[in-house]
C-alpha cells in the first residue's frame, strides 16, 4: 500500500512524499475533518525561528482531526468508526510524569509527521472514539478542547475545594474554550471573563462576567485563575491576576510567550499562590473531552457553542 504525506519542506511550499504505512500492526485511518490550528499556521508562514524550523522540517503539519477507520489488522475497531487520533505518542512508561510532559515523546506536526496525509497508520491505542451525535465538525478540533480539559483537570489536582469564582484571562480560542468547558463541569461557580477586544467578550454570554481589563471592578477579588493570554500579553494579565487573586489561589499558565515573562513573586509568597503549567494533553483527556462533548444535548442552550 502506498500512501501520499504532504509535507511542508519550507514555508509556504509542501511536497508530496510517497510512503508505506505499517498495515500489520497500525490501524489504517482515512481523515475526514481537519482543523488547523495555529502552531500550523506559524510553520507554514515561517513565523518560528530558522534554528526551529531546521529542527522540524520537513514534516506533514495538522494534529487535529476526525477520521474514519478503513482497516485494523488489531481487532480494535470497525471500518467505518468514526476516531479522533491522539497526537501525542508516548515513547516510555511512566507512572508519575504524564505522557504529554514526557521529554521522550513525540508529537504530531511537532518534529514529527502530521494527519495531512491520505491515510494515517497509528497504534489502537492512540484512538478515542467519537459518540454518536457528536458533530463532526466540533470533534475534528478535539485536541483543541482536551488542551483546555487538561489544564482543567490539573486544576482539580492542585486548587484548594472553594471555588466559588473562577477568572481566566484571554478572549481568544483558548480562552473560549476553557470557559465553555468550567461553565459546564462547574455550573455554580462565578465565571469571569478578561480580555482586550469587546467584540469578542461580547462572545462570552454564558459568563457572569466579561470584563476589559483596563474597566475591572476594583472589589471584584476571585478564588483561583486561567492565564490564556500568551505572548507579550502574559506579562500584563499575570500581574492583574496576582492582584485580583484571593490568597492560596491556584493559577493556571496556558499562554505561550517566546520571551521570559516577569512574575511579582514577592506577591506569590505573600499570597501563598499556587503556579502551575498546562500543555497539550492525552488520551485521558481526549476520553473526558468526548464525555463532555455528549453531554451537550443536556447542557443549557448557551454552552451548546461547544
Amino acid at each position: 500500500m502506498i500512501n501520499s504525506v504532504y509535507r511542508l519542506i519550507a514555508p509556504g511550499m509542501i511536497e508530496v512524499a510517497c510512503t508505506e504505512p505499517d498495515i500489520k500492526n497500525s490501524v489504517i485511518l482515512r481523515p475526514l475533518y481537519l482543523s488547523v490550528c495555529k502552531a500550523d499556521q506559524r510553520y507554514y508562514l515561517g513565523r518560528r525561528s530558522r534554528e526551529a524550523l531546521k529542527a522540524k522540517l520537513p514534516m506533514a503539519l495538522i494534529h487535529e482531526c476526525v477520521a474514519k477507520v478503513v482497516f485494523d489488522p488489531t481487532g480494535n475497531f470497525k471500518p467505518g468508526d468514526l476516531v479522533v487520533p491522539v497526537p501525542n505518542t508516548p515513547m516510555e512508561e511512566d507512572e508519575v510524569i504524564a505522557e504529554n510532559y514526557r521529554i521522550s515523546s513525540r508529537f504530531c506536526s511537532s518534529g514529527y509527521d502530521g494527519f495531512l496525509r491520505d491515510y494515517i497508520d497509528i497504534s489502537p491505542d492512540r484512538l478515542v472514539k467519537v459518540p454518536d451525535g457528536v458533530d463532526l465538525r466540533i470533534a475534528s478540533f478535539a485536541e483543541l478542547i482536551s488542551v483546555a480539559v487538561h489544564a482543567v483537570t490539573r486544576f482539580e489536582k492542585f486548587a484548594h475545594k472553594r471555588k466559588n469564582s473562577i477568572g481566566i484571562w484571554g478572549d481568544g480560542n483558548v480562552g473560549f474554550i476553557t470557559a465553555l468547558v468550567l461553565k459546564a463541569l462547574y455550573p455554580n461557580t462565578k465565571l469571569y471573563v478578561f480580555g482586550t477586544v469587546y467584540e469578542k467578550l461580547a462572545y462570552f454570554a454564558f459568563a457572569d462576567g466579561a470584563y476589559h481589563v483596563d474597566h475591572v471592578p476594583a472589589d471584584l477579588k476571585i478564588d483561583h485563575a486561567f492565564e490564556c493570554v500568551g505572548g507579550e500579553g502574559s506579562r500584563f494579565a499575570i500581574a492583574q491576576i496576582i492582584d485580583m487573586i484571593n490568597p492560596e489561589g491556584s493559577v493556571g499558565l496556558m499562554g505561550v510567550s517566546e520571551r521570559f515573562v516577569d512574575i511579582n513573586t514577592r506577591m506569590v509568597l505573600e499570597r501563598g499562590l499556587n503556579l502551575f503549567g498546562s500543555s497539550r494533553s492525552g488520551v485521558d483527556d481526549f476520553k473526558r473531552t468526548m464525555e463532555l462533548l455528549e453531554r451537550i444535548p443536556s447542557l443549557p442552550p448557551i454552552l451548546k457553542t461547544l
